[in-house]
């Protein structure tokens, strides 16, 4: 009896140092799988992190390239602030010279007035007879002219006027042979046509 109890404990151990292994075993093949499976989310998040780096370093190269142009924009800003000042004084300068000038051309123009009314004033008595005779001499031409202008149309005109008259009478007198012929022709054919129904009736 003490031997069979001893070999059933020793089929025991032996079945439970089998299970022990075989759920070390397992537990290995699970540790193994868990770190494989460890091992691949470390790998993707390597890889994770090194896309991060990458994108993190793109995103540094924007905001770098952001701030060179923004800097660029505000140095062409600043210039064309700095140019449009320029150009301002130039034109108020363009203007201040323009308005030098203007203001001597007009003193220039206001003395050259003084001084041609002063010598208008003195020249005005002999140069409003001057002007009152050849007026005069040329009105007198002018109305001659004038004269004769209008006596050479008339005299057209009364030649036009003559001309019309006798078309007019040469008009009236071949009217009035042109109805007498037609009188003469219409008085014809009615004799023609009397005499026509005459003989039909004194034929019947």
């Amino acid at each position: 009896f003490q031997t069979n109890v001893l070999t059933e404990l020793r089929k025991w151990e032996l079945s439970f140092i089998e299970h022990h292994k075989l759920e070390m075993r397992q537990e290995k093949e699970k540790h193994a799988a868990h770190v494989r499976q460890l091992n691949n989310q470390m790998e993707n998040l390597k890889e994770l992190l090194h896309t991060y780096e990458i994108s993190i370093g793109r995103k540094d190269e924007v905001i770098t390239n952001l701030t060179q142009a923004l800097d660029k924009h505000k140095e062409r800003i600043e210039l064309m602030r700095k140019f449009m000042l320029w150009r301002i004084q130039h034109v108020e300068a363009k203007q201040e010279a323009y308005a030098n000038r203007i203001a001597d051309r007009q003193f220039q123009t206001a003395l050259l007035k003084k001084v041609w009314a002063a010598w208008r004033s003195l020249s005005e008595t002999r140069w409003k007879e001057k002007v009152a005779k050849a007026c005069q001499l040329r009105a007198e031409d002018v109305c001659v002219q004038l004269t004769n202008d209008y006596e050479a149309k008339i005299a057209e005109l009364h030649a036009t006027l003559e001309q019309s008259r006798a078309e007019i009478l040469r008009l009236h007198s071949e009217r009035e042979q042109y109805e007498d012929t037609m009188k003469k022709a219409f008085m014809r054919g009615v004799c023609a046509l009397n005499l026509e129904a005459m003989t039909m009736f004194q034929g019947k």
